[in-house]
């Protein structure tokens, strides 16, 4: 199976994790991350379809 990377040159991609948390806290719209399995960093989606979204922690 052979993976390409040109699918992730076109998405901005986040080292970590919390990078990626960081940026969707700035975000506008409502975004999720998810680690990609071809460049092996973070992406965005706001497809939210069928996914579940974590609620906030509350101490």
């Amino acid at each position: 199976m052979v993976l390409t990377l040109s699918i992730c040159a076109k998405k901005a991609r986040y080292v970590s994790e919390a990078d990626a948390l960081l940026a969707i806290a700035k975000a506008t719209i409502t975004l999720r991350h998810y680690a990609c399995d071809r460049c092996g960093e973070f992406h965005l989606t706001s497809r939210t379809k069928g996914k579940r979204i974590a609620r906030p922690v509350t101490d």
